[in-house]
This record gives structure tokens, sequence and C-alpha cells, in this order.
């Protein structure tokens, strides 16, 4: 028997859940969850992410060795719950922002200091049942021990148009050796607002959590809405959203590729890769009317079908992009000046990434081989023919390089997917369900795998939206990335990770 199948065992006797689809979902007792958070911190289970509701806490686990997938759901009547954190550090952000949201406490957590609540709201728990008055509070930085020893502060503005972000690095000189994150600045209350919000509106609602994977939001939310009916959207729906999801991928990674070099004072590079991301942007519009594709993926299919004019403008795009990304990336590994800036430097171990259950480029360049494309898998990409790169070495040069093998597995799936498109229909029609309905389902951005977990009232409409991205479990690896490095080399770093202050922060 697995350990999933272990745990989800013996349900203590209470109500009947809803059900639940692809996976189970059981409710347990303390003693099942702290044995799951045991299993977690042995390694044998993997953390897909922790959430919370009023009086009650959800843990979602895979189980690499069987591969299979359950949800754990610990009633909390008492306002409290074991940590997970405690033992399994990946978890602590999560509980932090459950206990903000929620204003659930978890038992002995090594870190309770709030995250997403910056004393700013004008209320605390806004998501508990009721809404609580919380006063205004500091944030206690952990502090400085050690002789030589300084701090340097930056942000939450930065000296450009990003997002806010607050960095205390501890240095000794030059060297940096601690850095600690605070974010949590651009939180917009996305779950909150998709309570009891139509359904429609919810996916609205998803695909803006993150504007840059709009189409990887508003297909994991769509694919949890389908399958929470037990509907399946046209086939011509699902290869056109794998069309604008390998669309979406190559802009943001080939921006991105320029970007790091310009972060390294190559700045040349940026140029190109500019005219390239915009070209693809451009031909994004001309197939789908906007340039990022947003509110395109709608539940049950596709809101508008490709442009007649479309096919045609993207094998042309192929036809220049491919030979252009081959003469950057020998550009790229010809210029030694640049190299020197990459290459060892921001190293995450592949211990550190198999813990936090790191997905998308910064997985995989530190040699964790996991794409949800492939695993738990979807379609079409069941039926297409694509590699996932993965590099040993961990460091900035192993991103890059990641970045641009993807690049070229994309182009190849635009191929193969204009080849296969069938004909049809691009939408079916939204049964309503006779009672509450749940569902877990994953969607592979640029930057990883992005989960939703959704509960439906029988009216369709959203009585929880969960949605997890993928920068959860690679920003505190940023952490440790820097760790070592030089003050100067964290822009790079940073940018080599690239991720989201908005999709993280809700």
């Amino acid at each position: 028997m697995t350990i999933l199948a272990t745990l989800l065992g013996s349900p203590p006797p209470g109500s009947p859940l809803p059900p639940h689809a692809p996976w189970p979902r059981a409710e347990i007792t303390a003693a099942t969850w702290e044995a799951a958070t045991t299993h977690l911190a042995a390694g044998d289970l993997t953390l897909l992410s922790l959430w919370g509701e009023p009086e009650r806490v959800h843990m979602a686990l895979s189980e690499p060795a069987a591969a299979t997938i359950a949800i754990l759901t610990l009633p909390c009547p008492t306002g409290r719950f074991p940590s997970v954190g405690r033992l399994h550090p990946p978890a602590i952000r999560l509980e932090r922002t459950i206990q903000d949201l929620f204003g659930l406490t978890a038992d002995d957590a090594d870190d309770s200091r709030h995250w997403l609540d910056h004393g700013a709201w004008g209320r605390g728990t806004p998501l508990a049942t009721p809404p609580t008055r919380a006063p205004a509070h500091d944030y206690a930085f952990l502090p400085v021990h050690g002789d030589n020893l300084h701090e340097i502060p930056v942000g939450p503005v930065h000296a450009g148009i990003i997002e806010p972000g607050h960095f205390r690095f501890t240095a000794d000189g030059e060297t940096v050796v601690r850095l600690e994150q605070r974010l949590g600045y651009t939180h917009k209350g996305t779950e909150g607002l998709m309570q009891g919000a139509p359904l429609a509106h919810a996916a609205r609602l998803a695909g803006r959590v993150s504007g840059d994977a709009t189409v990887a939001y508003a297909s994991a939310f769509a694919r949890a809405a389908e399958t929470a009916l037990g509907i399946t959207p046209p086939p011509r729906a699902t290869w056109l959203r794998a069309l604008m999801a390998e669309l979406e991928r190559i802009a943001n990674h080939i921006g991105d590729f320029g970007a790091i070099c310009n972060d390294a004072s190559f700045a040349i590079m940026l140029a190109h890769t500019g005219i390239l991301r915009e070209r693809v942007l451009r031909t994004a519009m001309l197939c789908f009317g906007h340039r990022l594709m947003m509110d395109r993926v709608i539940p049950g299919g596709l809101a508008v079908d490709i442009s007649p004019d479309g096919p045609a403008a993207i094998r042309a795009l192929i036809a220049e992009f491919r030979p252009r990304l081959e003469q950057l990336a020998t550009l790229y590994d010809n210029t030694a000046s640049l190299l020197d800036r990459t290459v060892t430097t921001g190293i995450v171990k592949q211990d550190d990434v198999r813990r936090f259950g790191a997905g998308g480029h910064v997985g995989r360049a530190s040699g964790r081989d996991f794409d949800s494309r492939r695993w738990p898998g979807y379609a079409p990409y069941d039926t297409l023919r694509f590699d996932i790169p993965t590099l040993p070495e961990g460091d900035v040069n192993a991103r890059v390089w990641i970045r641009i093998k993807e690049i070229r597995a994309s182009l190849s799936m635009l191929e193969q997917i204009l080849d296969a498109l069938p004909p049809g229909p691009i939408a079916t029609p939204l049964p309503t369900p006779t009672a509450p309905t749940e569902a877990l389902a994953f969607a592979e951005s640029f930057r990883g795998e992005i989960l939703v977990w959704l509960s439906l009232n029988p009216d369709t409409s959203v009585a929880r939206c969960h949605l997890r991205d993928p920068s959860w479990f690679q920003w505190p690896l940023l952490e440790v990335a820097i760790d070592g490095n030089i003050v100067a080399d964290f822009p790079l770093c940073n940018k080599s990770f690239n991720c989201s202050y908005s999709g993280h922060d809700l």
C-alpha cells in the first residue's frame, strides 16, 4: 500500500465530503496530519500546497514513487493545527499566510510572523468567519550576529518598472552571508474576491493572478472547473490552449534570456531578444486578438478561435525565430566576459530543489525532472513529442540554458499543434451540478506548475478557490542561491529565477 493510501485509509467519522476529482480528498486526524509531516521531512512525499478555510486546513501531497496525489483535510475547531513547517521548511510561508488570512495558528511553528498582512488592511484575518480587526504591527527581521557584518536594505521600491519586494542583505564586505525576503506588497485579495463569484468572473480573476502567465492560470482554472463539472472541452479548444501556452512560454523565456544578460552588462542581447519577444506578442495579437491572450481561455473551452491568418503567421514566426535563437545562443556561449558572470553564480543544490518541490527552470536547472505537462499530464501534451531538459549545475548559466532548450522544444510543439489541429467547435456548454463539487488541476506555466483547487456551489458559483504559483517554492531558494555570492550578483540571480511577486502575493 502506498503512503498516501495509508494516510487516507482511516478518516474520522463525520459528514461526507463533496465529490473530489481526479484525486481523493479525505478528512484526517491530527495524528495523521503529523504522520504526513514526518513523511514530508523524510522526502517520501512532496508538498504541492498548503491552504486554509474557516476552521480547517488542507494539504495537497504527491508521492513520486507511486505517481499519485491526494489532499488531506484537517478540521481546526480550536483555530489551531500542528505545524508542518517545523519539520518541513517549504511550508513555513504558507502557514504564515494561513494565519494572516484565516487566523488559524500553526502550533510549534518556527516562524509565526505576519507574511501577507503588513498591518495596513484595516482588518485582520479577512477570510475568517467572522473577520477580525487587528492592530498595526511592525515586522521584525532576523537579527544580525557576528563581527564585521552589516545590513543592506533594498526595496520594496526598485529602480525600474518592476513589482515591489523587500530584500534585507547581511553582508561581510561584499559577500552575502544571508538574504531575508519580505513579500506581500502586491496582495490583491484574489481568493476573497473569488468566494461567491460566478464562474465566468472567477475565471477572469484567475487569469490576472500573474499577468505574464495568464494563459497558464486561466487554463489551470478552466481545467479544475471542467473536472469538477465532469465535462471535457472540445478537442480544438484543447489544442489551441496548448498553442497559446507555448507562445506564452516562448515570449517569457526569450525576454528573460535577454534580461539576464542585461544584468550582466551585456545589453546588446536584451535588444535582440526584445525584438523577438515583440514578434511573438504581435503574432499572439494577430491570432487571438490580445498580446497576452488574456481572457481567451474560459471554462468549457475558448472565448475565440484562432484567426484565419493565424496558422500562417505562427509558421512565419517559427521560421524567423529558430535561426535567430541559435545565433543568440552561440553569441552567449562565445562571450567569455558574460559566462564569467553566469557560470558558478547563484548555485541551488539538487537536494534543495527536491526538498522544496521546485519546478520550472529553477528545478530543472538543478536536475529535478518534473513537468506537469508530462505528469500528472493533460491533453494534448500526452500526444506531443517534447523533451524536458535538465542540467545538474544549478547556476545562473544552467537556468539560461534551460530556457533556451525549452524555447526549442516549444517551437517544435507549435509545429506539431498546427499540423494536428482538429476542426470543430471551441467551447462546450457548462452543466449545472446538483450538489457541491471539487477538483484539483495543474497547468505548466513558463515558471513551473500552477495548482488550482476549486470548490463549486450547486449554482456553479465559487465556494472556495486556492491558487498556488510556482514562485511559492522558488522564492525561498533565491535566498539560498545568493548565499556566498557578492551583492552585485543579486540582480543576476534574481532575474535568472524571475519569480512572480503578484502570483505569490495573491
